[in-house]
């Protein structure tokens, strides 16, 4: 029960970071999963477990690094769609 929860959990943090940033992520829930998992590990890794913690990740934390993760993976696809 603790891994499903630990996937809700990041495909949540995924999906809120793109809603904030205006981008969908590439892969759809997959997409969102990754980059919430990916994104509370550049988050904890940059500003600790900073405010409150579901299913191990810091929710803060893990939102601004899934937001930082989205915005730089746009920036490459979109130089990488431009050639």
């Amino acid at each position: 029960m603790g891994f499903l929860w630990a996937l809700i959990v990041g495909g949540l943090i995924g999906w809120v970071a793109s809603l904030i940033i205006g981008k969908d992520v590439p892969g759809g829930i997959i997409g969102n999963i990754v980059a919430g998992f990916i994104g509370s590990m550049i988050g904890q890794a940059i500003f600790g477990d900073l405010g409150p913690s579901i299913g191990g990740f810091a929710v803060i934390p893990a939102i601004i690094g899934a937001i930082i993760l989205i915005f730089i993976v746009s920036l490459v696809l979109r130089s990488v769609n431009k050639k």
